[in-house]
């Protein structure tokens, strides 16, 4: 069978990658090119300066990858792009590159889903996983826990009603002053404390999560008891958004019977978040999660989440426009855990 190339580019946000992979899981090249820094001093990301900044660095993460690849052009067999969702601006300056490089060099476009792309990082860490299995994407923008059916078919059965994991990660960080970007800064800051302290966490009859209440609590403990530990705060707002994640998680998995759980996204290189998980190894559940370069954004998982739509023959043409608010499958019309909204990502 032959090898089949897909060109990865990804500038849904604040990071500008591309990359090339083989056969959606052998990771030729992953260039990313952060602006972390540049966002920093703003305490989050501004969509305008993410923007120009893409701009300014696409050609040349573009090259770089198919250097570090050793792979010319005419080699790959097709272009997959995030078209959503993201930053309008920012998702604009990939997808241009990415019509131009199609129509310039004759090769087929693939328009990539970025959150599809976030499941897809755990085939090429995990080399032997295949679908079906439960994976809960848990980002900065997103938290849904999805049943994978197969490599391009999805089903949602849960997500958050308000905050994502990550946002209330940011939103604590930044109240408390520990800065930017929230969520490694209080996963470190955890270790050093206890879960001493009480918080309200979230439930639902279906499988949706909510992160507002323990958000809005930690921030008015801190406004109260300004003296209060930080790292006992940061350690018990860990425990308890971690729980919620793990007791949604585990009803899925028992009424769906399936017991490979997979975690996506930046959230998932919580090493809080990673142990308690891998914790349910004991109970019989097998557990995957990306290598960490892999959960932040990157177009090695665009690539491959591509690949496979590309085998599926999903080519998109060059009237392919940005979704910054893009949704993918309904919930199930028969699902057993459907509930009575109809909610997309």
């Amino acid at each position: 069978m032959k090898d089949t190339y897909i060109l990865g580019i990804e500038s849904s946000c604040d990071e500008t990658s591309a990359a090339i992979v083989k056969n959606g899981r052998e990771v030729l090249s992953n260039v990313i090119n952060s602006q972390i820094k540049i966002h920093e001093q703003f305490g989050g990301v501004v969509p305008e300066i993410a923007s120009r900044n893409h701009i300014e660095a696409i050609s040349n993460v573009v090259g770089q990858a198919l250097k570090e690849a050793n792979i010319t052009m005419e080699e790959i067999d097709a272009i997959a792009c995030t078209y959503g969702p993201g930053l309008v601006g920012a998702l604009l300056v990939g997808i241009s590159y990415a019509k131009a490089l199609s129509y310039a060099l004759n090769k087929p476009l693939v328009a990539t889903n970025h959150i599809h792309g976030h499941i897809a990082a755990n085939y090429i860490t995990h080399p032997d996983l295949k679908p079906p299995f439960l994976c809960l994407v848990i980002s900065g923008g997103h938290t849904h826990l999805m049943h994978i059916k197969d490599y391009t078919e999805f089903e949602i059965l849960g997500k958050t009603s308000d905050d994502a994991v990550g946002e209330a990660f940011d939103k604590v960080a930044r109240v408390i002053g520990i800065g930017y970007p929230g969520g490694p800064k209080v996963d470190e800051l955890a270790k050093e404390g206890k879960t001493t302290i009480e918080l309200p966490k979230t439930h639902f009859d279906n499988l949706d999560f909510s992160f507002s209440g323990i958000k809005t609590a930690v921030i008015n403990l801190h406004h109260k008891m300004p003296e209060m530990n930080k790292a006992d705060l940061c350690a018990s707002f860990e425990k308890v958004i971690t729980e919620e994640l793990i007791d949604n998680t585990s009803k899925a998995s028992k009424k769906l019977n399936i017991k490979k759980i997979a975690l996506a996204g930046g959230v998932s290189a919580n090493s809080y978040i990673r142990k308690k998980f891998l914790e349910l190894q004991k109970q019989g559940y097998q557990i995957y999660y990306p290598e960490p370069v892999l959960c932040t954004d990157n177009a090695a998982m665009i690539a491959s989440a591509g690949y496979y739509q590309y085998l599926d023959g999903n080519k998109a043409d060059l009237t392919l426009n940005a979704v910054p608010n893009l949704g993918t499958v309904l919930r199930g019309e028969n699902s057993p855990l459907r509930d009575r909204s109809q909610s997309k990502i």
